[in-house]
């Protein structure tokens, strides 16, 4: 079986210690983290963003050192920059009307290309690529993978509150990405050339200006052999990051190995796998999902167990199994959005909740 090498990318909050507030970094920590890190930090459109991504791993326990390693150096560098850093998919509290936009060509031309819906994007995001052999062999798989993307986001969901507000929704990130065009889970593509034709006419249309502004939920990387995934809501701890990049690199693995065996895994339509994204965004793992092959709900924690089992002949030999079992701890305690809200409900306070996001984030480093 191919290595299915893994890249993981977190977007992390700059936070005031005072008010506890988004605070623009102005470059400080991005500037300061490249003399160490290199390309592995840079910085966002709006500038109380930072991203930073791992090389290429192995496996999951190099992932796992590196996540740890990049969060420990912007931390460190946050703290001696007087800010704080808070891993969740939208602040609790603060505005995006209020950020500053990082001075950019690049940005510019969003912005003026999708004035308020880019300036409002101020969002935070998991994304992780998993390595491929061949386009059509990843078409192949992204297509079968698309059924399990609500059952990967539940798991990640941590952005329930927006502007102040208690949205109702365990992560509210992606209805604000969904203001986006190009995003949301992709269609069908029969073969890699029928999705390179999609975009290279979306090129000469002038709708984008490269495959990087193809935004969905999953996609093949333009420009490496990867399957990128970016449904999922930061999560505050390293272990639930590595958790979700190994249950994807799991379902990548498990989908090519059926291929490989001649067996095909049903592909769902769009409009069914959007009814469970729905359902994941809203209720997280306290939703039930619907399973369209038995065309009825079924608690998230049973699709759990059924999921588990999908992909556990993999496992072993990818070397994650401690890794997705802790998936178990993730039901057993809640997602990040649960976890704010306990906070919330405990305290009444959404200071008090970013001051437990900033230590969620630390923890285990």
């Amino acid at each position: 079986m191919p290595l299915f090498t893994i890249g993981i990318e977190e977007e992390f909050q700059t936070i005031d210690p005072v008010t506890r507030e988004l605070r623009s970094h102005m470059s400080k920590i991005v500037e300061g983290g490249q003399i160490i890190l290199q390309e592995r930090v840079k910085a966002e459109m709006h500038q109380a963003v930072v991203e930073v991504g791992t090389n290429i791993c192995h496996n999951i326990q190099e992932a796992r050192a590196e996540v740890t390693e990049l969060r420990r150096h912007i931390i460190d560098l946050a703290d001696q920059n007087n800010l704080l850093v808070a891993a969740a998919g939208t602040h609790p509290f603060s505005d995006w009307q209020d950020q500053l936009i990082t001075p950019s060509p690049h940005y510019d031309s969003l912005i003026d290309e999708m004035r308020d819906v880019a300036r409002g994007n101020l969002i935070f995001g998991l994304h992780v690529h998993v390595g491929i052999q061949t386009r059509n062999e990843g078409i192949q798989i992204l297509n079968a993978v698309r059924y399990f993307l609500p059952h990967i986001y539940a798991l990640s969901t941590n952005s329930p509150f927006w502007c102040g507000r208690n949205t109702g929704f365990k992560s509210y990130r992606s209805k604000v990405f969904d203001k986006f065009p190009r995003t949301g889970i992709p269609e069908f593509f029969a073969s890699a050339n029928e999705y390179d034709e999609y975009i290279d006419l979306l090129v000469k249309t002038k709708c984008i200006d490269s495959g990087k502004k193809i935004w969905w939920d999953i996609r093949l990387h333009p420009h490496f052999n990867t399957i990128e995934f970016r449904i999922c809501d930061i999560p505050m701890r390293v272990d639930e990051t590595i958790c979700l990049a190994a249950l994807m690199q799991a379902l990548v693995a498990k989908i090519y190995k059926l291929m490989k065996q001649n067996l095909n895994f049903r592909s769902y339509r769009k409009v069914l796998i959007n009814e469970n994204k729905w359902r994941a965004a809203r209720y997280g793992i306290q939703a039930k999902l619907i399973d369209f092959g038995k065309q009825e709900e079924v608690p998230y924690s049973d699709l759990c167990d059924e999921l588990l089992d999908f992909v556990d002949d993999v496992l072993d030999e990818l070397g994650s199994r401690h890794e997705v079992a802790y998936i178990k701890e993730i039901l057993k305690n809640g997602t990040g959005a649960d976890r704010q809200l306990a906070v919330f409900d405990e305290t009444n306070d959404l200071k008090s909740v970013v001051d437990y996001i900033v230590q969620e984030t630390k923890f285990g480093i």
